[in-house]
């Protein structure tokens, strides 16, 4: 003989309730474990205003490191500004000043001191090794106030060269070079005249000669050793 109990209505209901409620409770226990192991930690609120406050001071610091980077970049572009202009301001002034002696020299010498013919003269000759293989030369071509007629004529020069141990004379310009290569002179009081002279490969200037030619006519010269 067996003898059941018969479980009351009320009774399955709440053991049914309970069990349903301890499933929730680890299904949502489950899933709070599962975020923790995907996202980290959660942070709250304070937590991330905390950190935005934080990113807002970098990027204040950030923004003002660049602006005086940015300051400090214009002022030096303006530094090398001004120091190439302040250079090519004292080669100017340099320039002028030696045209300013030149005219000195001209004026000093309005009264022939006699060298030359009819009171032309070669004034204020430098000749200077610029590069290698490169002389700079200038020179003030002038004639006495009692002239009356412009002077028309050319200049040579003759440099005295060493070259492969042996001594040798050059002329510049060449005379193959025809009327366009010339020097040419055309001047009432004087005519300042500058340039470069080209020596040949291996070749060591020594000494130069200038001449002031009148129709093939020797009417001046002046010569400097280097």
């Amino acid at each position: 003989m067996t003898i059941t109990h018969a479980w009351p209505w009320y009774v399955k209901a709440g053991i049914a309730v309970l069990v349903l409620a301890l499933v929730a409770v680890l299904a949502w226990w489950t899933y709070d474990l599962g975020r923790s192991f995907a996202f980290g930690p959660r942070i709250n609120r304070d937590q991330v205003q905390d950190l935005q406050t934080k990113l807002e001071q970098l990027t204040s610091e950030r923004d003002k490191l660049q602006l005086e980077a940015n300051t400090i970049e214009s002022k030096l572009n303006i530094d090398h500004s001004m120091q190439k202009q302040l250079a090519d301001q004292v080669k100017t002034l340099t320039t002028e000043n030696q045209k300013l002696k030149d005219d000195l020299a001209f004026f000093e010498g309005l009264m022939p001191s006699g060298t030359g013919m009819d009171g032309i003269t070669v004034q204020n000759l430098k000749v200077e090794l610029q590069a290698p293989g490169q002389l700079r030369y200038r020179a003030l071509v002038m004639q006495g106030v009692k002239s009356t007629k412009d002077f028309e004529g050319e200049l040579q020069f003759f440099v005295s060269l060493v070259q492969a141990g042996k001594p040798v004379t050059m002329q510049f310009p060449d005379v193959k070079s025809g009327d366009a290569g010339k020097l040419k002179l055309s001047f009432k009081h004087y005519q300042r005249l500058e340039g470069v002279i080209t020596l040949p490969d291996g070749a060591t200037a020594k000494n130069v000669q200038v001449k002031v030619l009148d129709r093939g006519v020797i009417r001046a010269q002046q010569a400097v050793n280097l």
